[in-house]
């Protein structure tokens, strides 16, 4: 707290309390459990309505006896809030129960699906951010030029065109009409460990992931372009950059160790939501291209009412959400001051 003293004038300080960020903190985690609660419930009360698992998992000569008998192994008997509590207590152990068309544990499922996923996501996510940032630049330095020009119109059929057509283009393009690249599946993999397998050490695995990739990136690339150069164009015409030039620093200098580094802030924390929202619009993007992965293996869970899976896609996809989140606030409160001045005067 400030300080006055009679007859001289001290600076001000503002000095933050020590339980202050510990107190947020506490806070915010326990937002994001009630956050992942209240998907979970939404989610699970809504696969009610997508069918009766028992219809797929028994033949046409079923019985009762047989519906009633498979209803009470599975817990279906059993009132919706005590499946629910079951299930929640179930994925707090990382045990989201057997799947109904498989009939093996869901993580364990999971688990084999998951590497191919993450593989594409983490391509995609480099591709998305590398060259969203180095043309964002690009674009915001040479804003009246032609190329630059050329590239915001072009960047326009990223934003504008659903996802599951670019990857209909690229397929007849590359894999139809030319034939360089294949259309579907993962090509081959390596097994890396007890549970991860690979594409990236096969030649067919990484022409197999060309396609899928560029598909699952361009809308986040087009993304963090144009936020790049809208940021970058509005720290260019700030004062201290004006000042820095008139103190005969070269341009590259203004550019990328003074302009660029400011403008990295906001879009630091776009690229950690991008990267969330890779994974989970990879659904999509694996259904396009048959890709072995979750987002796959959830839209046939969906064809098969396998509730188990859809539960612990859903609520992977929610912590993940929820986590990203709950670390970029964290970090704001930590990284810029003025939020711990305001968080400290808060309480």
């Amino acid at each position: 707290m400030p300080r006055a003293c009679s007859g001289a004038s001290l600076p001000i300080k503002i000095t933050e309390r020590p339980h202050s960020m510990l107190a947020y903190i506490i806070r915010r985690v326990g937002q994001s459990i009630l956050v992942l609660l209240i998907v979970g419930l939404v989610a699970f009360s809504m696969f009610r309505f997508v069918g009766d698992p028992i219809d797929n998992m028994l033949g046409q000569e079923r019985t009762m006896e047989d519906v009633e008998r498979l209803r009470a192994q599975l817990g279906l008997d059993q009132p919706f809030p005590i499946q629910y509590f079951r299930f929640v207590e179930g994925a707090v152990q990382g045990n989201f129960g057997v799947s109904y068309r498989q009939g093996r544990p869901v993580a364990e499922i999971l688990l084999e699906r998951a590497p191919a996923t993450l593989e594409l996501a983490a391509v995609s996510g480099l591709l998305a951010v590398l060259f969203g940032i180095a043309l964002g630049v690009f674009t915001a330095i040479r804003r009246n030029g032609v190329v630059a020009n050329a590239i915001m119109a072009v960047s326009l059929v990223g934003v504008s065109l659903p996802t599951f057509l670019i990857g209909i283009l690229l397929i007849y393009l590359f894999s139809v009409e030319l034939g360089w690249l294949p259309s579907f599946g993962r090509g081959e993999s390596v097994p890396l460990g007890d549970w991860w397998t690979t594409g990236f050490l096969t030649t067919s695995g990484i022409k197999a992931l060309i396609l899928p990739s560029i598909t699952l990136g361009l809308y986040q690339m087009t993304l963090i372009m144009r936020l790049v150069r809208s940021e970058m164009l509005e720290v260019l015409r700030q004062d201290y950059i004006r000042f820095a030039r008139a103190r005969g620093l070269r341009e590259r200098a203004v550019n990328f160790r003074h302009a660029l580094k400011n403008t990295m802030v906001p879009v630091v924390t776009v690229i950690g939501l991008q990267i969330g929202a890779i994974i989970a619009f990879a659904i999509i993007t694996e259904t396009v291209f048959q890709w072995p992965g979750v987002g796959l293996l959830f839209i046939n869970a969906i064809q098969f009412v396998d509730i188990p899976v859809m539960a612990a896609y859903l609520m992977l996809i929610s912590v993940m959400f929820v986590g990203i989140n709950l670390i970029v606030d964290i970090l704001y409160v930590m990284i810029d001051p003025r939020l711990r001045i305001d968080r400290a005067g808060a309480h």
